[in-house]
């Protein structure tokens, strides 16, 4: 998913379906359950047929959709509390949002996109592997100022969306004070927080990086804590955000 609505490739995937294998899911996800497995799947064989005629993913074999969209999304899994409420900014296809939801059925997930279309993807999903979530179909600058979702969550999920000081202006408007924005990155993460200190003093936040090392790649998921309210003007206005980061 981008913050930002993109626009619709002129041709979509025509990778040849593979199916995907519990193995091939366990081989990734060694402890994941027969119910957590069969939802994977599933959420693999529709994730491959609506990738035909709407942008999604470009990652589509098995072995890599189990690693790199699977198994990375659970990787915060330890870092949100018990019952927590929590909304994926940029949701996309579902990643980190969906996966978290069905090793952690505990919290209660809002997810969040610009494009309409993979909005009614992931409601298709979510009714067809038994995952309780509810879908916004709207930008994230217009989503945070909304009475009934600002400050109202206690961790905000952002997945290869933007760079981290627009990512930080985008998520944090929505999580509590006490709460974190989640913001999964690869192996730059500490570059990203040296150049975003001046987004996270103006929005009233500390950022740490936890380090995940996987077989696949390293991997990083950046806690931006909120220590106070965040102003009012922020997030600013779509395209403001990204054009002047702070």
């Amino acid at each position: 998913m981008r913050m930002i609505p993109d626009k619709e490739p002129k041709t979509y995937d025509e990778t040849p379906r593979v199916p995907m294998t519990e193995e091939t899911l366990r081989a990734a996800m060694p402890d994941v359950t027969q119910d957590q497995a069969d939802k994977f799947v599933k959420y693999y064989n529709l994730l491959l047929k609506w990738n035909a005629k709407v942008n999604l993913t470009r990652i589509t074999l098995p072995e890599e959709v189990a690693q790199k969209h699977f198994a990375d999304s659970v990787l915060g899994a330890s870092l949100i509390p018990e019952g927590a409420r929590v909304v994926d900014v940029g949701t996309g296809a579902g990643f980190p949002g969906v996966p978290l939801k069905i090793v952690r059925p505990d919290i209660e997930l809002v997810l969040v996109d610009s494009l309409g279309k993979r909005i009614n993807f992931l409601r298709e999903l979510c009714g067809a592997i038994g995952v309780d979530a509810e879908t916004i179909h709207a930008r994230a600058e217009d989503a945070a100022r909304d009475p009934k979702l600002r400050e109202g969550f206690d961790i905000a999920l952002s997945r290869a969306v933007a760079p981290m000081n627009i990512l930080t202006e985008l998520t944090l408007p929505f999580v509590k004070v006490g709460g974190a924005s989640l913001m999964y990155k690869g192996s730059g993460a500490a570059e990203e927080i040296a150049a975003s200190e001046n987004a996270f003093r103006e929005l009233n936040c500390a950022a740490e990086p936890i380090a995940f090392d996987v077989p696949w790649g390293a991997r990083s998921i950046v806690a931006a804590r909120k220590l106070a309210p965040t102003k009012k003007k922020y997030p600013r206005k779509a395209g403001f955000v990204e054009k002047a980061p702070l």
